[in-house]
């Protein structure tokens, strides 16, 4: 809530990094977020990872959310994590990563500081509710 009681509206990026060339799930969360109240902007395919903490960092988002199914989710989220904190952007930034991710890597993003891996058939609702109820306050 702002001071004068209204409820801020969310900033959300949905990210595409690195090669991964398939982006139909980036645009089902980002219109079911735009749905819900959400201000979105999609970064487009191919984003290099510093081009991701740059966006993120000069939208100012709330909600940094990471399409990823190429398999190099352990290489590419870190340099994502790293940059936000070189910004000092980190602890004001949720973080989330979509995409088919095996359960041995689920642990371990969420160490490097993912608040939630979501997979694929996971229901919008929830991934929404997730994000309103973790959201960093400002």
């Amino acid at each position: 809530m702002s001071a004068d009681g209204q409820q801020r509206t969310i900033r959300c990026l949905v990210a595409k990094v690195g090669l991964d060339g398939h982006d139909r799930g980036a645009h089902v969360i980002a219109r079911a977020f735009r749905d819900a109240g959400f201000e979105v902007i999609y970064s487009g395919l191919h984003k290099a990872p510093e081009e991701i903490v740059q966006a993120a960092v000069q939208e100012d988002v709330d909600v940094l959310g990471i399409s990823i199914l190429s398999g190099a989710h352990n290489t590419l989220v870190p340099k994502v994590v790293d940059g936000l904190k070189e910004y000092d952007a980190f602890e004001d930034t949720l973080l989330l990563v979509g995409g088919v991710i095996p359960d041995d890597d689920k642990a371990a993003l969420k160490e490097k500081g993912v608040a939630e891996v979501f997979g694929p058939g996971t229901e919008l609702e929830e991934t929404i509710e997730f994000v309103r109820e973790n959201v960093p306050e400002r």
